[in-house]
């Protein structure tokens, strides 16, 4: 007679699961489908908790600002083939903006594909996405899959962040494994951002050039926010009264009212300041490349960034401070008191405050007309009203005219508050973000759309509805893309480019999945309605009616959209 021994065993849904809670990664954005949809089920099963999706692109913005906010790294599930090229857009938007984020999508068998015989959405997945992230990995068997999570964590989380993607063909999902084997071969990342300190040099080099400086101007972008180094960046903003700018996501590092902020007075400062500390932030389109028309007089600047091959992208770096920027800021406070750096004088202090004065009066002006319908100011003034009475809401900002307005009318007074179209200016972000920042921090959120934009994730209501999440959308309805106004030149029946359905009721779309819908048309409307909208906590959409001749073309990248100057 023969004794039989029962092995316990596992498979490779299992083990994908296991690896991921091994390293306290409890939520999955993603949109199931072939081949992945038990490994959703699964995950829900063992206590992690999956949002499902309309679109993956969608999912994947979820992934990514969750990863940005928590600085893990934000996992997004997606089907194979077009699911996976759906993520990917995400995945190359989080690796632009440096967030963290990992795409796990399902493939086809390689043995097909390599041979390309014409399988079930056959595609190279690995190799699709390898231009697109920071790192790609593919797992074939079982008892890999423990290295393979740690890797795609570690290589998402450490240096400069970004987007990494992690391929499983279908059939290592099925695989079997001895349970205790799969146990052992899990991996729990350690130490997976080690701090990267700022040679000595370099540092005495930075508090030279600062000790010498006439006009220093120091210019904080969504890295110093996503360091959550903020104690220390306000200790060196204040401790050596340099007048500060933030980036639109680093709003909030400091409070947006501080005094040393000179976002009233920013074309002044970037003409005219002669030194420049640049924590966080690239010298890129958004600022000009460091050069030209924006940047005025000669200047010289410190850098700090994780990654030495930034320095001298554009212009020259008189003094790169290359290490993680909590190491590097605090390396800068601990030599402040031997440098001998004195604070700004009134030469240039002065007339900062002059600007800044003269520029918010002139806001204030607009803000405060009485226009019907409502412009861009009025409603925003009305927006930013409520929103200052609750400064730990989550704001997500996308459009045009939209984005450009809100971002300087609406104040931000916490840090990692803020969520925009980022380094590519994209449109697309916003109720990706709105859910991810939901899920991730428990609280509140406003998303303030344009209508345009809205439209690429607006199925998305029905995610929010499904999962009963605080986010309220308000859409500045203005009848079109920047504005509703445009014509069709041969007077023929279809509309022109740029306009969309008049008068769109996009109140009641909410209002088909069970969320609360609000109409409005003026400034008082639309404070009521955001007030009760927060404080009911509920799924809700605001149909803000602006006037449809308010916008400008591309809001202020006018420069950016090239117009034909040929005639016919």
């Amino acid at each position: 007679m023969t004794n039989h021994v029962s092995v316990d065993v596992t498979d490779g849904f299992h083990l994908v699961i296991d690896a991921l809670k091994h390293n306290d990664i409890d939520t999955i954005f993603g949109l199931v489908g072939i081949p992945i949809t038990d490994l959703a089920r699964l995950a829900q099963a063992e206590g992690m908790r999956f949002i499902g999706f309309r679109h993956e692109q969608n999912a994947g913005n979820a992934a990514a600002i969750a990863g940005y906010m928590t600085q893990k790294p934000g996992i997004c599930l997606t089907v194979s083939a077009p699911g996976f090229l759906n993520g990917l857009t995400a995945l190359a938007n989080a690796t632009t903006n440096c967030f963290p984020m990992i795409l796990i999508s399902g493939s086809s068998e390689r043995e097909i594909v390599d041979l390309q015989q014409g399988d079930y959405e056959e595609m190279d997945q690995l190799n699709a996405a390898k231009p697109y992230a920071k790192a790609s990995y593919r797992i074939n068997k079982a008892e890999d899959i423990g290295v393979g999570v740690a890797r795609a964590i570690r290589a998402a989380v450490s240096g400069r962040p970004g987007g990494v993607y992690l391929d499983l063909p279908a059939q290592l999902l099925a695989q079997t494994i001895e349970a205790g084997h799969a146990k052992r071969s899990l991996i729990k990342v350690v130490d997976p951002v080690p701090r990267q300190l700022p040679a000595p040099d370099s540092v005495q080099r930075a508090l030279a050039l600062l000790k010498g400086a006439k006009k220093p101007l120091i210019l904080l972008g969504k890295g110093a926010a996503y360091a959550q180094a903020d104690d220390d960046i306000r200790a060196l903003v204040e401790r050596t009264g340099i007048p500060y700018l933030p980036m639109s996501m680093a709003k909030g590092l400091l409070p947006d009212t501080h005094a040393q902020s000179a976002s009233a007075a920013r074309s002044y400062v970037l003409a005219e300041a002669d030194v420049v500390v640049l924590i966080g932030a690239r010298l890129n389109w958004l600022l000009a490349h460091g050069k030209g028309k924006t940047w005025g007089k000669p200047k010289q600047f410190v850098q700090i960034d994780i990654s030495p091959t930034e320095i001298d992208s554009n212009v020259a770096i008189a003094a790169p401070l290359i290490g993680d920027i909590g190491s590097c800021v605090a390396a800068l406070l601990d030599g402040l008191d031997g440098a001998g750096i004195a604070k700004p004088d009134a030469e240039w202090l002065g007339p900062i405050a002059e600007r800044k004065e003269q520029n918010t009066a002139k806001m204030a002006a607009l803000l405060n007309r009485d226009v019907a319908p409502m412009n861009f100011h009025t409603a925003l003034r009305a927006i930013r009203d409520v929103l200052k009475q609750h400064p730990d809401i989550n704001l997500v900002n996308e459009g045009a005219n939209t984005l450009d307005y809100a971002r300087s009318i609406v104040d931000q007074y916490q840090p990692r508050k803020r969520f925009d179209s980022g380094t590519w200016g994209i449109m697309g972000i916003g109720m990706g973000y709105a859910i991810g920042a939901a899920v991730v921090s428990g609280k509140p959120v406003v998303a303030i759309e344009g209508d345009s934009a809205f439209g690429f994730s607006g199925m998305e209501l029905e995610t929010i509805c499904r999962y009963e999440l605080p986010v309220t959308t308000i859409i500045f309805n203005n009848n079109g893309v920047y504005r509703g106004t445009d014509v069709n030149p041969t007077g023929g029946k279809d509309v022109a480019p740029t306009v969309f359905v008049k008068n769109a009721r996009y109140d009641k779309m909410i209002e088909a999945f069970g969320g609360i819908g609000y109409h409005v048309t003026s400034p008082e409307e639309l404070t009521r309605a955001l007030s009760e909208a927060i404080a009911a906590g509920k799924p809700a959409l605001i149909n803000a009616v602006i006037d449809e001749t308010a916008g400008t073309e591309s809001g202020r990248l006018t420069n950016l959209n090239p117009q034909s100057n040929a005639k016919k």
